[in-house]
């Protein structure tokens, strides 16, 4: 849930809504999915599966709608994978500049280097192996960068409070006022808190005496701690340095704490944690999109090949695969990426919550839960306000023809894929994929 996105695109988050639209924009955002995780929370109760969405909504929809909820969240997950390709050159550049050598070509103005490219192509190879390899191994990297990042965010929060001043947040709001500022950075809120609706993906391969019930807190936990995360990194990046000279050089978080303090190793410090950062959302979710994938593939919504899972190792091998080759190839279209995924991850991540809790309604009705259908359709109705913020152009910040062709190319594909009926009898479900 927590990548590198406060560190490399603070500049673009600032200059949408200033310091004041920008903590409202992830505050009011983390309240508004409360609703949405919430509905999570019963669901993985209920139903603990791998697949999720596609779990969810084969129980009450036609196989279509459970094909076309589950590819949505295969791309949301996808998509990350890539952008933190590209973003592992971005940070490793601000360490050693020589990575900015070696131009090859542009793309949208932005160069691709190199080192930068070896540097994407390497990681995504170690974290496809690392997750071939299983989710346990998986599971400890996961937990060792977690403790890591917290460490480094403490440290560099509490320093950057003892060290600003009010004088630099001002003016709290972004020259398009202060509605426009909370609406630009609540429409990407989404892609950068998706991660707590992947709990219940890793649910199969959970241990045997762990209770769902912890699953649910799980999720609640991780929405309110995302949300506090990006809301006090925003404050305390916006009090520590001049937002608006930030926006304007363009700076990374890094850069703004070094020249407030003075010297390189606070941003060392920063640098560290976003590594770490970066590291942990890249682990989970390639987990959480190879699951999703595996899931259509076991119930023969695409070719059964993909829903292959590997003896030695139980992981889900063929998803590992294509997932990662889809992430190579997205690492060669360097920084001109990052912005354009961030915009669809938002929009395909609110089709996957509006299927979930679209589903979980007539299952609460099923079960006499008043309350669950409550939250279902407050979710729902949260889910289709964040897809039509997107897609219609009279919004600020709606899609343009880069994320159109992103989509509208995804969902091609996934027509391409479908299987309406399964070529073969559904296999027996393993007990889990990935359990070594």
């Amino acid at each position: 849930m927590v990548g590198v996105g406060w560190l490399v695109i603070m500049d673009d988050w600032l200059g949408r809504g200033g310091p004041g639209g920008a903590m409202l924009g992830f505050l009011g955002g983390t309240l508004l999915l409360l609703p949405v995780a919430l509905t999570y929370a019963r669901l993985v109760r209920a139903i603990p599966d791998a697949g999720a969405e596609i779990a969810y909504t084969e129980r009450v929809f036609p196989r279509g709608v459970s094909f076309a909820a589950g590819w949505m969240m295969v791309l949301a997950y996808a998509i990350v994978c890539p952008w933190e390709a590209v973003a592992i050159g971005n940070l490793l550049a601000r360490i050693v500049p020589a990575m900015n050598d070696i131009p090859l070509y542009t793309v949208a103005g932005k160069v691709i280097t190199l080192p930068r490219l070896i540097a994407g192509l390497a990681l995504t190879a170690g974290i496809g192996f690392l997750n071939y390899r299983g989710i346990r191994l998986s599971g400890r990297f996961q937990d060792i960068m977690t403790l890591g990042l917290l460490a480094c965010f403490a440290l560099f929060v509490v320093l950057g409070f003892a060290r600003g001043s009010a004088g630099n947040v001002q003016p709290l709001f972004a020259p398009s006022g202060a509605f426009v500022s909370v609406l630009l950075v609540a429409q990407i809120v989404p892609y950068f808190m998706t991660g707590f609706d992947a709990i219940p993906k890793a649910s199969e391969e959970a241990r045997a005496d762990l209770p769902t019930s912890t699953l649910s807190r799980m999720i609640i936990l991780a929405i309110i701690a995302g949300g506090l995360f990006y809301v006090v990194v925003v404050g305390v990046v916006a009090w520590v340095y001049p937002w608006t000279d930030l926006v304007r050089q363009h700076l990374g978080t890094e850069a703004a704490f070094a020249r407030a303090f003075g010297a390189e190793w606070i941003a060392r410090l920063i640098l560290a944690g976003a590594l770490l950062s970066l590291f942990k959302i890249f682990n989970g979710s390639l987990v959480a999109a190879t699951r999703l994938l595996y899931a259509l593939g076991h119930r023969g919504m695409v070719h059964p090949s993909i829903g292959t899972v590997d003896q030695r190792f139980g992981t889900p091998s063929v998803s590992i695969l294509l997932i990662t080759l889809l992430t190579a190839a997205g690492a060669f279209f360097g920084d001109a990426l990052l912005v354009p995924i961030t915009e669809v991850g938002s929009a395909v991540g609110g089709i996957g919550w509006l299927a979930a809790c679209l589903a979980c309604i007539p299952l609460s009705r099923r079960g006499r839960d008043r309350p669950g259908v409550a939250l279902a359709v407050t979710g729902a109705v949260v889910s289709v306000a964040i897809v039509l913020m997107k897609v219609i152009p009279a919004v600020p910040g709606s899609f343009r023809w880069a994320e159109w062709v992103a989509l509208g190319s995804w969902c091609v594909l996934g027509l391409l894929l479908w299987r309406p009926l399964p070529l073969f009898p559904q296999r027996p479900h393993p007990a889990s994929a990935g359990a070594n």
